[in-house]
C-alpha cells in the first residue's frame, strides 16, 4: 500500500475522531468488542500463521538476526495467548469514569477529578505482533484511539492481525476508525507520524535501543522514551542458593531476547567460590555464554564440563544483550552491587537474592528502578503477569508512567467543576 504524510495524518485523526465517540460507549461494548476480537484471532488462526510464515522467509533472505527472529515467529501457542490477552483485558474493571478525587470547597464548589481516555496513542514497534493485539486492546478499553505502525519484519503478520481487529471492533458496534495500523514499510513515515502531535497526544516506540532514541528525539508530542531492559540480580552472602540458582537461569535463559531478561549478576565474593561453579555448570547446560569479570575468572578459569566461560569486556557491563549471554561480577557488599546497577542499570528490572530482610528492604528501597524484584526472577516484570492484562510498554521514564504500563497508566484526568451560581471575588 502507498502512503503519503496526508493519508498518515487523516489515519490519525480518523482516530482521533473515532475515540471521541469511543468515549460515549458502554463498558459492556468496549468488553463485548473485546470477546469479539479473541474470538476472531482464535478463528484467524490459520490465517495468522500462514502471514507469519511469509514474514519469516522474508526475514530469513534480508538475515534478520536471531533476536528479532525469535520475537517475530508467531505458533499455535502465542496465538492463543493473544486471544487469552484481549479476554483477560475484557475482565479489568474500567478505569474511564473512576472518581479520582471528590470535595466541596467552602465556596460550596463541587470538585471531582474523574479518570479519562488520553485520545490518540501512537505506537512504533518492532518484530513482536503481539504488540498489534495488546495495546490495540487495552486502548480500546482504555478508551484511545491508536495508530499502530509496525516494523518491515512483520508487516505481513501486523496487516493481518490489525484488519482482525478492526472487523471485530466493527461487528459490535464499536467504530472500525479508533484502530488504525499503518500498512507500509516506508521509514520516512515514521518521521511524519512524530511531528503529528496536533492529533497524536502520545507516541510509545517498542523495540531497540536506536528506535527508542529516535523516538525521544524527534517526537513533538510527550513520549514514551525509556524501556530498554539492562537488568541485574545481586546474589547477597546470605542468599538461599538453590533459590538464587534457579532463579537467575530463569531470569536468564526462559526467553533471553525479551526486555526483562537478566543481563549481570552480581555476587557477593561470601558466596561467589560456591555459587559460581555451580552457575556456569547450569549456564552451560542452556547453552549461556559467562562473560566473567576478573575475580569471576579467577575461579571459573580451570572450569571444564560443557560451561562458555570468557574474561569480560568494560562493554559486557550495561548492555542489553538479547541473547545467550550474561556477564558476572563479584562485589564485596550490597552497596558495591547497588552502585554498580546505578552506574550501569537502565532502570528497569532488578533483583536482590537473600534471606536477610534488612537486605532486602534496603535494596527494594534505594535501588532506582521501575520494578524491583526480591528472591524471584526479573521475567516476571510484565503486564499480563502484574494482572494488568498486558502492557502497553514497560516504562523506565519517572513522568508519566514508570514499569509496566496497563489500563491506568494510558489514561489521564480532568477536574469537574459545579457550582450554583458562584463568580469569583
Amino acid at each position: 500500500m502507498t502512503l503519503t504524510s496526508q493519508t498518515l495524518h487523516d489515519q490519525a485523526k480518523a482516530a482521533s475522531t473515532a475515540s471521541r465517540r469511543l468515549a460515549a460507549i458502554s463498558t459492556e461494548t468496549k468488553n463485548a468488542a473485546l470477546i469479539a476480537i479473541a474470538e476472531a484471532i482464535e478463528a484467524n488462526r490459520q490465517s495468522i500463521l500462514r502471514a507469519n510464515e511469509q514474514d519469516q522467509k522474508a526475514a530469513n533472505r534480508d538475515g534478520v538476526d536471531f533476536q528479532m527472529m525469535e520475537r517475530m515467529t508467531l505458533n499455535n501457542s502465542r496465538v492463543k495467548q493473544m486471544a487469552d490477552a484481549a479476554r483477560n483485558i475484557a475482565a479489568l474493571e474500567d478505569p474511564i469514569g473512576e472518581i479520582l478525587e471528590k470535595r466541596d470547597l467552602p465556596n460550596g464548589l463541587n470538585l471531582e477529578r474523574v479518570r479519562v481516555p488520553l485520545g490518540v496513542i501512537g505506537v512504533i514497534y518492532e518484530s513482536r505482533p503481539n504488540v498489534t493485539i495488546d495495546i490495540a486492546a487495552l486502548c480500546l478499553k482504555a478508551g484511545n484511539g491508536v495508530i499502530l505502525r509496525g516494523g518491515k519484519e512483520c508487516i505481513l503478520t501486523n496487516t493481518v492481525l490489525a484488519r482482525i481487529v478492526k472487523d471485530a471492533i466493527e461487528s459490535v458496534g464499536v467504530p472500525r476508525d479508533v484502530v488504525q495500523f499503518v500498512e507500509t514499510t516506508d521509514r520516512a513515515l515514521v518521521k511524519e507520524m512524530l511531528e503529528m502531535n496536533d492529533v497524536i497526544d502520545l507516541m510509545i516506540p517498542r523495540g531497540s535501543a536506536e528506535l527508542v532514541n529516535f523516538v525521544g528525539q524527534n517526537a513533538k508530542m510527550p513520549a514514551i522514551t525509556g524501556g530498554v531492559g539492562v537488568c541485574h540480580t545481586y546474589i547477597d552472602s546470605d542468599a538461599n542458593l538453590d533459590d538464587a540458582l534457579k532463579i537467575v537461569v530463569n531470569a536468564k535463559a526462559k526467553r533471553p531476547t525479551v526486555c526483562n531478561a537478566l543481563d549481570t549478576v552480581l555476587i557477593h565474593q561470601n558466596v561467589a567460590r560456591e555459587f559460581l561453579p555451580r552457575l556456569a555448570k547450569e549456564f552451560g547446560v542452556h547453552d549461556v555464554e559467562l562473560r566473567a569479570d576478573g575475580r569471576a575468572m579467577s575461579i571459573l578459569g580451570a572450569l571444564s564440563g560443557g560451561a562458555k566461560v570468557v574474561p569480560a569486556k568494560s562493554d559486557d557491563f550495561g548492555t542489553e544483550f538479547l541473547a545467550l549471554i550474561a556477564s558476572v561480577k563479584i562485589v564485596d557488599s550490597i552497596d558495591e552491587a547497588m552502585e554498580h546497577i546505578a552506574e550501569y542499570g537502565s532502570k528497569h528490572s532488578e533483583a536482590i537474592i537473600s534471606e536477610n530482610t534488612e537486605a532486602v528492604e534496603r535494596f527494594l528501597n534505594e535501588v532506582d528502578s521501575g520494578t524491583v524484584f526480591a528472591n524471584t526472577s526479573t521475567y516476571f516484570n510484565d503486564g499480563a503477569q502484574f494482572g494488568l492484562g498486558a502492557e502497553v510498554a514497560i516504562s523506565t521514564n519517572k513522568l508519566h508512567a514508570r514499569g509496566p504500563m496497563g489500563l491506568k497508566e494510558i489514561t489521564t484526568y480532568k477536574w469537574k467543576v459545579r457550582g450554583q451560581g458562584q463568580v469569583r471575588n
